[in-house]
């Protein structure tokens, strides 16, 4: 099939992009558990950004090496004026990478515009409020469901129902409220959106449930520690508030963008017995930030010589003559 010059370059591109993602995704999925192991024995704020790199390497990783190797090889070495046929053996790849990228564009539209619409039915049920050292906007939501969750991304706010508020002691309701606002320090709602625009491995298979809900679990454990700091009374606080949310009722189905207190109800036995028996506290090693800024040029550095490197850039595009044929 013969198609113009820049089309062409959009179906290597889409066709790179498939092939390099499902072999990083592959081998991300292979490597998952002993991941999964390895952020078990980490502090939960570590654990939870190891998880995350490591989900969001495929797609990254994909799309550095098409837009930075891939493209410019092409429109380097390629002539203009050729008029080279576009065999199955590309075509069908860059269908399935516009498949997969069209998918998760789609869902993480339609959970974003689901979560927006929850917000506003939850603002219009209830009213605002401030609660806290901090003063944390809040939306108090009349009914007798329970409901302790915080939604939004740019504009986080803390939905909590009547019932809870009533349920919950002023220490205990301190403690959520440091738990919730934890989440949004660490830009949790955000994360979600990212993971939901990551593509699938394959078209309506996505591939990566395990890492999605121990990244999951981490991100609940690293709120736990920001809002406890180490203190016996706190971490007493929080548990005793989870187990009073949990008995009010079972839990209720919220929007993926919206971080619950007690998400699906799921782990609440191991986030008690951890906020009870906390483990011994280690000392974090912290890099200076002079260190982390001179090895981040030196892999940019290191990087961009790869990139420019003309045998690099012909070796790519033999690859991608192989590909188009």
């Amino acid at each position: 099939m013969n198609l113009p010059y820049l089309m062409r370059l959009w179906c290597l591109s889409l066709a790179s992009f498939f092939l390099l993602h499902v072999a990083l995704g592959l081998l991300v999925s292979l490597t998952a558990p002993w991941a999964i192991r390895t952020a078990s024995g980490m502090e939960a704020r570590l654990a939870a950004r190891l998880l995350l790199a490591l989900r969001m390497l495929p797609a990254g990783l994909a799309v550095l090496i098409v837009a930075g190797i891939c493209a410019p090889s092409y429109l380097w070495l390629e002539p203009e004026a050729s008029a080279e046929r576009v065999g199955w053996g590309c075509l069908l790849p860059a269908m399935l990478g516009l498949a997969v990228l069209s998918v998760s564009m789609a869902r993480g539209l339609r959970i974003y515009s689901r979560s927006n619409r929850y917000i506003r039915q939850c603002e219009r049920r209830g009213w605002q409020t401030r609660l806290g050292r901090g003063r944390m906007p809040v939306c108090v939501v009349a009914g007798e469901a329970p409901l302790v969750a915080l939604a939004g991304i740019v504009r986080s706010r803390l939905m909590i129902s009547r019932l809870v508020m009533s349920a919950l002691s002023p220490e205990q309701l301190a403690a959520v409220l440091r738990h919730e606002r934890a989440h949004g320090i660490s830009r949790d709602n955000l994360k979600r959106l990212l993971i939901l625009l990551s593509p699938n491995l394959l078209p309506f298979f996505r591939g990566f449930g395990a890492l999605d809900r121990a990244w999951a679990v981490a991100t609940e454990w690293a709120a736990d520690d920001l809002a406890t700091e180490g203190s016996t009374r706190r971490a007493l606080a929080l548990a005793s508030a989870l187990v009073r949310v949990a008995r009010l009722s079972a839990p209720r189905p919220f929007p993926l963008l919206a971080t619950s207190l007690l998400a699906d109800g799921a782990g609440l036995s191991a986030r008690v017995d951890r906020l009870l028996h906390p483990a011994p506290h280690r000392k974090e090693a912290h890099a200076s930030p002079i260190l982390k800024a001179l090895a981040g040029l030196t892999l940019a550095a290191s990087l961009a010589g790869l990139i420019l490197q003309p045998a690099t850039l012909h070796s790519v595009h033999e690859l991608l003559e192989d590909l188009i044929r």
